[in-house]
Parts: structure tokens; sequence; C-alpha cells
């Protein structure tokens, strides 16, 4: 199993990065995939999720209105639409895929600076 994100970097406050994770391993539309983040002292995160087939998705109140969370089950990708970055969205965002609690995967995680 292998989730592998990409897109990170440095962005002004007020500009948009796309995070995308690719995986690998495993069936793709049985998990549900999201994005975690963790900034320095703080505890990981739920950012945003997205179900099973893409169904429905949820955000974290900080993100939703600024983020968006899609799946491309033919391409076995996830991404992360970021809009309007604020300073405190400063973090590393970490792809996680879930089944169950036995078949529960991360990344190894972006790191997302946002500053002037």
């Amino acid at each position: 199993v292998q989730l592998v994100e990409s897109g990170g970097g440095l962005v002004q406050p007020g500009g948009s990065l796309r995070l995308s994770c690719a995986a690998s391993g495993f069936t793709f539309s049985s998990y549900r995939m999201s994005w975690y983040r963790q900034a320095p002292g703080k505890e990981r995160e739920l950012v945003a999720a997205i179900t099973r087939g893409g169904g429905s998705t949820n955000y974290a109140d900080s993100v939703r209105g600024r983020f968006t969370i899609s799946g491309d089950n033919a391409k076995n990708t996830v991404s992360l639409q970021m809009n309007s970055l604020k300073p405190e969205d400063t973090a590393v965002y970490y792809c996680n895929a879930r089944k169950n609690s036995w078949s529960d995967y991360w990344g190894q995680g972006t790191q997302v600076t946002v500053s002037s």
C-alpha cells in the first residue's frame, strides 16, 4: 500500500494550492479518503473527507467554503483544492485511506506554508 502526496509549497495569504494523493496497492473505491493536517505543536486534525465512491464529503469548519476534496476512482487519486489560504493553514498535510481499523493507511505528508 502506498499513498504519495504532492503539491505542497509556499504560497502567499489569499493564494491557492492543489494537493494530490496517488494511491496504489489497495482497492481505492472501497476506502474513505481524507486529508488531515498537523501544525507545529498541535494535534493532527481532519481537514476534509470523501466517502467510498465519492457520494458525500465533509469538511472542518475552519476550511469549509475554501477547500474542496475530490476523488478520481479511475486514476486512484484524491485531491484537495485549497483557495483563500490563510497563515493558519500552514501545516504538514497528510493523505489517509481508511476502510476499517486494520486497513488504515497514511502518506508521508507534504508541507504547506502560507506566508508573505
